[in-house]
């Protein structure tokens, strides 16, 4: 610090003509860590200026630059935070506070101590310290207040005095006298030493001399002391002639006091009667107004206003005691009293007809799209509701409210004032307000959902059914009464496309069906589009109109400035909400879209019902916009019912899930054919595409990933339960073959939470190949295979390798007459039947054939290698070799492969 203080002081104070006294090391409170340095500088010149200077080190290199400085005298606070205890924080008050951390409780204290000094010196304690400890100021100043306390180096500085011209000369000329002064100084010293004696001496003598002069001196003392003694008389009579004086100027004085004291009491009774007219009293303009004023026209308003606002001001003036007791305060406050009922009852008259004019002027003007949809459905017989949606297209939207609210928010200020002065008249007006938008909210939402269903329940009407749940297919027809009830009937083919896994496998998904899926998430998106800024412009205008305000996040009540660490504090009491304030903004909005949930909630469970794969579409949507609306407001009645539809919809897709899941468990497999690719497993693959398509851009995957695990681990249990159940098919190409197709969909669709199934998946199929090629090739070499078990049984017995030949049975006779069974033309042949029931059991999508042919041709490769080890090792010497070579091996596999 030493260091950084000596530079500093070159650097910056010297060309400036400053002296550094005190330095701290700090940064802002609050924010990052961004230190600079708080200096205490004085100028060396006078009148001495003492400043507080902040100096930070700059970004490009290692100098220092002054960033903002003050002067001592704008300081009028410091507060230490803690007198007791180490806290290194320190606020400084200037035009604004400025909070500060410094690196050591140390350096804080020192740099108080410091600026305690300075005011001491130059300020005579102008600026107050707070929660500093008394010690720490005892120790600055160790006595009495006129000592210096500026510290050392100020007291240097106002003792030390320069030689002038004179006095250089006359030390030269000692010095040019004296041979010895600069070779030897003790002995130059020591001759000036005695010179000054022998002058001291010569100085007493001179004294002595002059006793005559002082003797004269002590004579014309004694006379002037004679002459006081004379004057003092003189004034002993002056004194007893002004007594007399002094007594008429203190009866003039008493009379005065008395005089002063009636006019102090006048002065206060005039400014009471003078404070009681000014504030509690109203002009006529604003009686006229509260009375007869014009409640419609703009003007008419602004005065209403402005004279409420003065009523409140009469009425909630501090009065002082005994003000109450004064018969015109009574007829005041009774006149006010009685206005305010008057206008009170006024604003609420009108303000009900407000209401009603605007809910008649809704109400009248509007031809639901439903309602002329089924008058035109009905006037024709046996004409198609779905049709008529095709000629007509309708707009999916809700009507704006806009023009409504921007009429009453003109009473926003007015509805204030009734909320504080009349209670009950304002959460009347509150009932009213909400019976008649519940109303009308609830017609047009209701028709609103209406249209959507009717567009929704359109998407399907091409659908040949290729996705239908097994018995839960059904015709979707319009109904003049509601849209929620859909006659179930079989023998119409226009079916709802409520899809599964099995019906998947089947067939790949149709461009109607990819169009049907998209209308359906372009209608459900817009529904819940239109739905968001209706609920949150309704909720703004509750809050504003009736005055039931929002509550600002922290970071609105207290402001850091970036700039210098200042603190600005606002005031937050008034824009809070209450508890009362937030349960009616709850109860308001509950009640006023009561019906939204239990309509969004019908038409998810319409989707789900056309289609049981929309419920993805929907927990996407849905998931979006809860998470929009909490990130808005996480306490508003859009987020809360939203939550509450969210949980509806993943309710249905887990649904939908164990759905699939159970049909899996229940699908049956033809004993007459081959099992090939299980219908689920391929169903799988597109629930698998549709999904990651549909939540490719989501934010949240959790619970489709849940899913998917829930769906893969059925696969694989089911897939092993079929194989296990089959007749036709081997049990390991039942696997080989599904397992290789699931692990060629995982690979592709690179979904990270399957990746354990997909190597499980990659395993089963590798083992299962494995075992069908060991299991199948023991076929065409049947007795050579039994032939050399034997052999290797007897070496396993104990026989050594060379002296099997000399076994009856294993004999060199017995070995040439097995191997003479298999020549090269029935190797081929029995290699070709092998063939054929390989594509006898594998299917042919999955083309899995040559990948088999290759495997059992490296086993059969694998196995002639290991007999003929045999025969060199049990036969040596023998010549004994196979009718047919691993070159002919390869051309027989290559030639049956290309002959197919």
């Amino acid at each position: 610090m030493t260091a950084i203080k000596h530079a500093l002081q070159r650097d910056i104070f010297t060309p400036n003509d400053e002296r550094l006294l005190s330095i701290v090391n700090v940064c802002k409170a609050g924010k990052k860590k961004k230190n600079c340095f708080l200096c205490a500088t004085v100028t060396t010149e006078r009148p001495v200026q003492v400043k507080v200077v902040k100096v930070k080190k700059s970004d490009k290199g290692d100098f220092y630059k002054r960033q903002m400085a003050w002067e001592l005298r704008d300081l009028t606070e410091v507060d230490a935070k803690d007198a007791t205890k180490e806290n290194p924080e320190f606020d400084l008050h200037f035009e604004k506070v400025y909070r500060w951390v410094a690196s050591s409780t140390a350096e804080k204290n020192s740099f108080i101590s410091c600026i305690w000094k300075l005011n001491q010196r130059y300020l005579r304690k102008k600026v107050e310290f707070v929660n500093v400890s008394p010690q720490l100021l005892e120790e600055s100043v160790p006595s009495g207040e006129s000592q210096s306390v500026a510290g050392g180096d100020e007291d240097a500085l106002d003792d030390y005095q320069e030689l002038n011209a004179r006095e250089e000369q006359d030390i030269e000329g000692m010095m040019e006298v004296c041979e010895y002064a600069i070779s030897n100084a003790e002995a130059f010293a020591e001759k000036l030493s005695r010179e000054l004696q022998v002058l001291d001496g010569a100085n007493i003598q001179s004294i002595m001399a002059s006793e005559k002069q002082v003797n004269i001196l002590m004579q014309l003392l004694d006379q002037a002391l004679a002459e006081v003694d004379n004057i003092e008389g003189k004034l002993l009579s002056y004194e007893e002639m002004l007594q007399s004086v002094k007594e008429q100027m203190d009866q003039i004085s008493q009379s005065n006091r008395l005089i002063q004291i009636s006019n102090t009491n006048n002065g206060k009774l005039l400014d009471e009667i003078q404070f009681l007219v000014n504030y509690m009293d109203l002009s006529k303009g604003h009686i006229k107004a509260l009375q007869e004023g014009d409640l419609s026209s703009p003007k008419g308003i602004e005065a209403c206003i402005n004279a409420s606002e003065a009523l409140s001001q009469c009425m909630n003036v501090a009065l002082k005691p005994g003000h109450d007791k004064l018969m015109a305060v009574k007829q005041q406050q009774l006149l006010f009293s009685d206005l305010r009922d008057t206008f009170a009852r006024r604003l609420t008259n009108h303000l009900n007809n407000v209401f009603v004019h605007q809910f008649n002027h809704f109400s009248h003007f509007k031809m639901t799209i439903p309602q002329f949809y089924r008058s035109s459905c009905l006037s024709l017989p046996g004409h198609d509701q779905s049709s008529t949606l095709s000629q007509h297209t309708a707009e999916l939207t809700l009507p704006k409210h806009s023009p409504l609210h921007r009429d009453l928010l003109r009473y926003a200020k007015l509805m204030e004032w009734l909320k504080n002065t009349q209670r009950e008249k304002y959460e009347g007006l509150s009932r009213t307000y909400v019976d008649y938008m519940t109303r009308l909210y609830e017609r047009e939402i209701k028709d609103f959902f209406e249209v959507a269903k009717i567009k929704m329940a359109g998407t399907s009407k091409d659908g040949k059914g290729k996705f239908g749940l097994h018995g839960s297919s059904g015709k979707l027809t319009g109904s003049t009464s509601s849209l929620n009830k859909l006659a179930v009937s079989s023998s119409n083919s226009r079916r709802s496309q409520s899809s599964s896994l099995l019906d998947m496998g089947n067939m790949s998904a149709s461009d109607l069906d990819v169009a049907d899926r998209t209308r359906f998430d372009k209608i459900f998106e817009q529904v819940l589009s239109e739905l968001e800024p209706l609920c949150l412009a309704e909720q703004d205008f509750i809050t504003k109109f009736f005055k039931l305000q929002q509550n600002p996040t922290l970071a609105q009540e207290e402001k850091v400035d970036d700039s210098d660490g200042t603190v600005h504090s606002r005031p937050t009491s008034e824009h809070r909400y209450s508890i009362s304030d937030k349960d009616m903004v709850r109860m308001m909005m509950n009640k006023i879209f009561q019906s939204i949930e239990t309509e969004l909630n019908s038409l998810i469970a319409l989707g789900d019902k056309i289609d049981s794969f929309n419920s993805l579409y929907m927990l996407v949507k849905m998931s979006y916009h809860v998470w929009t609306a909490e990130n808005v407001d996480p306490a508003s009645y859009l987020s809360t019912t939203l939550g509450n539809v969210l949980v509806t919809v993943k309710r249905n897709f887990d649904k939908c899930i164990s759905g699939q899941i159970r049909q899996m468990e229940e699908v049956k497999i033809s004993k007459k054919s081959k099992v090939g690719i299980l219908p689920f497993v391929t169903g799988f693959e597109e629930f698998a595409k549709l999904a990651e398509a549909i939540f490719r851009n989501a934010e949240r995957r959790g619970d489709l990933d849940k899913a998917y695990i829930k769906l893969i681990r059925a696969v694989f249990h089911n897939v092993e339960k079929v194989a296990l159940e089959s007749q036709k098919t081997p049990r390991d190409v039942v696997m080989m073959e599904n397992f290789h197709h699931i692990f060629s969909t995982l690979s592709s669709l690179k979904i990270s939470c399957l990746e354990a199934e997909r190597k499980e998946a990659k395993q089963k199929y590798t083992e299962h190949l494995q075992s069908y090629v060991i299991n199948s090739l023991g076929q065409p070499l049947e007795k050579l295979n039994h032939f050399f078990e034997g052999v290797e049984a007897r070496v396993a017995q104990g026989v050594r390798e060379e002296e099997v030949s000399y076994q009856l049975a294993f004999n060199k006779q017995e070995l040439r007459k097995v191997i003479k069974e298999y020549p090269g033309k029935e190797v081929k042949k029995g290699l070709d039947n092998l063939y054929k029931k390989v594509d006898k059991h594998l299917c042919e999508e999955e083309n899995l054939l040559q990948v088999v042919w290759h495997s059992m041709q490296d086993e059969f490769i694998r196995q002639y290698k290991h007999f003929e080890g045999l025969i060199n090792r049990c036969y040596p010497g023998s010549g004994i070799t196979m009718e047919f070579t691993i070159q002919d091996m390869l051309e027989y596999f290559s030639s049956i492969a290309q002959s197919h």
